[in-house]
């Protein structure tokens, strides 16, 4: 199974990081896979799909949250390194189909 492509864009705020997520999805074909919060009110929106839809998505989210607050970084990893599945890109989709399994 190919990899998909992960994309982050980077706020200083919440509000910034939802209107970027909310561009992001209902721009490309990408799955929202976590919001994460460090110190200084930065925040980071982590989207997973094709490299196409994700660079799409991140352009998109970009701009939305500079509308709204301070962009701090954008990025697109086209195939991240299998290492990384888990601890910063979210689980594969094949996982997040998993969890949502109701059969013992």
């Amino acid at each position: 199974m190919p990899r998909e492509a992960l994309g982050l864009v980077e706020t200083r705020g919440m509000v910034a990081a939802v209107e970027a997520a909310d561009a992001m999805c209902k721009t490309a074909r990408v799955r929202l896979t976590r919001f994460e919060v460090t110190r200084d009110a930065l925040v980071t929106v982590t989207v997973r799909g094709a490299l196409a839809e994700v660079e799409a998505a991140v352009a998109a989210g970009a701009v939305a949250a500079a509308r709204r607050g301070e962009v701090i970084a954008r990025h697109v990893i086209p195939a991240p390194e299998g290492q990384l599945e888990e601890s910063i890109a979210g689980p594969a989709p094949a996982a997040a189909a998993r969890g949502n399994d109701t059969t013992p």
